[in-house]
């Protein structure tokens, strides 16, 4: 890359696959950050501008379909297979490793770990097919669970709805997993959250883990099985700011996440024309391994004994899945996975 005032910048003579590629992630930050600010504001726009009817109309639309999000949403092969999807999973690139045929004649409950900053390869694999998901598992339906909060923007929520983004409430999993009826479907759930995105640091591998047991209860009360899924390499497409447990700063994100549900973790990558500083992340491989379902079967009302007993099997799994594989994608033989 050149380099100038002692900053690397973007070469604008690489080639047009890599410029795919960049347009692939700035599509990508485009509809995550300016895209859901505009639409956040652009009610407000409406109605002091007299076009209170468009409001009105999407409003309506809005009331109408207010439960898909909860209700399964109505993904679109079509806008999962855009090929700016392609150019996204390429620009790290993102790999998606199979270790285990899932069957259609069950349902699934996948847990995707580490959650990183913004969770590029749940993004990559789960929503889109950017990663050759379809092609991989053809008989399996897959929804994404995200925050509730990112249904409110309009227009935004429509295309979430479309690349098959559900709420991550226990009333949508249940829904999709057990009410509808359906069997082959997947449900993927990046359990640690905004917590866990406190410690995505470089060479890190911490999971906000070991407290986390409603997922394992949503398993039993539909008889989904668990899947656990790892992500090398998904800590390491940004840096953060050091934020050490007991620190200052730890201690505002975490009344931050207890006051408004979001961690503000304070990071950066690299920036639209230079490689040194600014939101778009890194170009740093990510290999996402798909580990083999943990049999579930289905229980009324779990006690607790039921769930500790499954939680701890998961664990075992998961810890399994990445000692197997973690060699593989750069990291240090001595490297153990932490669980909090």
């Amino acid at each position: 890359m050149p380099k100038f005032l002692g900053v690397e910048w973007v070469d604008i003579f690489s080639s047009i696959e890599r410029k795919k590629t960049y347009f692939g992630v700035v599509y990508h930050f485009i509809i995550t950050y300016p895209f859901g600010l505009l639409v956040t504001i652009l009610p407000f726009f409406l109605l002091f501008t007299f076009q209170w009817h468009i409001l009105a109309i999407y409003a309506c639309w809005y009331l109408y379909d207010i439960n898909s999000p909860k209700r399964g949403g109505y993904a679109s092969e079509w806008v999962r297979r855009w090929r700016v999807n392609d150019w996204f999973a390429q620009y790290f690139p993102i790999n998606l490793h199979k270790t285990a045929e899932l069957s259609p004649d069950h349902n699934y409950l996948v847990g995707c770990h580490p959650h990183g900053i913004i969770a590029m390869a749940a993004w990559a694999n789960f929503a889109t097919n950017g990663t050759g998901i379809y092609e991989k598992f053809p008989s399996i339906r897959w929804n994404l669970c995200t925050l509730a909060l990112n249904f409110k923007m309009a227009i935004r929520r429509e295309l979430l709805l479309l690349t098959g983004l559900i709420d991550c409430s226990r009333e949508s999993i249940e829904y999709v997993l057990d009410k509808s009826g359906e069997k082959g479907r997947a449900v993927v759930l990046v359990i640690g959250g905004a917590e866990e995105a406190l410690d995505a640091h470089p060479g890190y591998h911490v999971l906000t883990l070991a407290s986390r047991k409603g997922f394992v209860r949503e398993a039993l009360l539909t008889g989904a099985h668990l899947v656990p899924v790892y992500s090398f390499g998904e800590n390491d497409v940004f840096e953060q700011m050091d934020n050490p447990i007991g620190s200052k700063l730890r201690n505002f994100q975490n009344w931050s996440k207890r006051i408004f549900g979001i961690s503000y973790p304070i990071f950066h990558g690299r920036g639209f024309l230079q490689m040194t500083f600014g939101y778009l992340p890194f170009r740093k491989p990510i290999d996402t391994v798909v580990g083999a379902p943990i049999t579930v079967e289905k229980v009324e009302n779990p006690t607790k004994e039921q769930i500790d007993e499954l939680h701890s099997i998961y664990i075992q799994k998961l810890t399994e899945l990445f000692e197997e594989h973690k060699g593989r994608f750069g990291v240090e033989k001595d490297v153990k996975l932490v669980l909090k």
